[in-house]
């Protein structure tokens, strides 16, 4: 009888997963007018990462180009003060450094760029670094030191290839220069049967990896995940925070002891930003069809609804902050506090989104 269950539902979730295009519940968002309190600015490619420049004037965006680096993408600043973008990265007017300072001196310049998850951190040397998880060309963590100023510039100093089967997703930046690293799955995994898996049976393929330059890759005991996804530290970078997408669970793994100590239940988790002393997750609320669809995008935005859920770190209590379907943009997968508002980023779409004023509050 468990068995026959099973079958239905993997059928069931077949289905959806062949859908195509976006559910008719959750259509592509094409107008760019404001709405709900967010104001969209449709001049992007997938921002699906942000962080914020030292200076405080420019916000960094990774311009997603797809899981298997299918698209170009870039690296871009934008300042909201004046809404001006630049491109940082691909530059062709600047040419990578000739040796890798940082990472594997052994890892070449990147042959292409599709940046996924992104972190930057003040190294212990003083050095401000801007870690990449490239899908282009090759499974990477690409290494850029960041010039701060009123225009920040970046230079490629280096990068580490994954390990055999690796498939990245978000990383957070050590202050000795390693980071801690989101493994999806197996790269050559089935997709659809590995996600079925996932989905009915709580298998967990995903984990963290640490990387130190003395050590390289090694895994962190208690991060099994099922589609380990944005990640976050503390700031004593004792504690690690760790989005299960398909376990909707956003759990916090004490890494000296190697094994988690709490967790909030959070639907379909994406990305993690610090608001503070409050962690912020953009938390998903569509099928998997409607997600999945939605990467076939070719305009517009995703239309799926998300949650913006506030989670205190000490007792991981949850609060939503927002709550948003239909235009003027779906799918958020991060919330970062800029200036007072909040800027949303998305995987599939032309657009970023603000909520609240600048200057003000979300």
């Amino acid at each position: 009888m468990r068995i026959h269950r099973l079958h239905a539902a993997a059928a069931g979730l077949l289905a959806e997963l062949a859908a195509a295009g976006c559910s008719p519940e959750h259509p592509p968002i094409q107008s760019c007018e404001p709405g709900d309190g967010l104001v969209p600015d449709c001049r992007f490619q997938n921002p699906e990462d942000l962080v914020p420049a030292p200076g405080a004037t420019e916000i960094l965006v990774s311009q997603f180009g797809g899981m298997a680096g299918e698209a170009q993408g870039s690296l871009v600043a934008l300042r909201p003060a004046d809404g001006r973008i630049r491109t940082l990265f691909p530059d062709p007017a600047a040419a990578p450094e000739p040796e890798a300072a940082w990472g594997d001196p052994a890892c070449p310049p990147p042959p292409a760029f599709s940046p996924h998850g992104i972190d930057i951190e003040q190294l212990d040397d003083g050095r401000h670094a801007l870690y990449v998880v490239n899908h282009a060309g090759r499974e990477s963590v690409e290494m850029f030191e960041v010039t701060p100023g009123a225009d920040v510039s970046l230079t490629w100093r280096g990068c580490v290839e994954a390990p055999e089967n690796g498939f990245f997703n978000d990383l957070v930046v050590l202050r000795d220069g390693g980071f801690w690293v989101s493994h999806m799955f197996p790269r050559d995994a089935n997709l659809l049967w590995t996600v079925l898996r996932m989905q009915l049976t709580g298998h967990a393929p995903g984990l963290v990896y640490r990387w130190q330059p003395d050590a390289g890759f090694t895994a962190i005991p208690g991060t099994a995940a099922r589609f380990a996804n944005g990640v976050e530290k503390s700031a004593d970078e004792r504690f690690l925070f760790l989005n299960s997408y398909l376990g909707s669970r956003v759990l916090k793994v004490d890494v000296s002891r190697g094994e988690v100590v709490a967790s909030a239940e959070v639907s379909s988790p994406d990305n993690l930003a610090w608001d503070g002393g409050t962690l912020l997750a953009a938390s998903h609320l569509a099928s998997l069809a409607d997600s999945m669809s939605c990467q076939e995008l070719e305009s517009g935005s995703c239309g799926f609804r998300f949650q913006i859920v506030a989670i205190d770190p000490a007792d991981m209590s949850t609060e939503v902050r927002l709550d948003h379907a239909g235009p003027p943009m779906g799918g958020a997968t991060v919330a970062l506090p800029f200036d007072g508002a909040l800027y949303l980023g998305t995987f599939a779409g032309d657009r970023i989104a603000r909520a609240g004023d600048p200057g003000g509050r979300p």
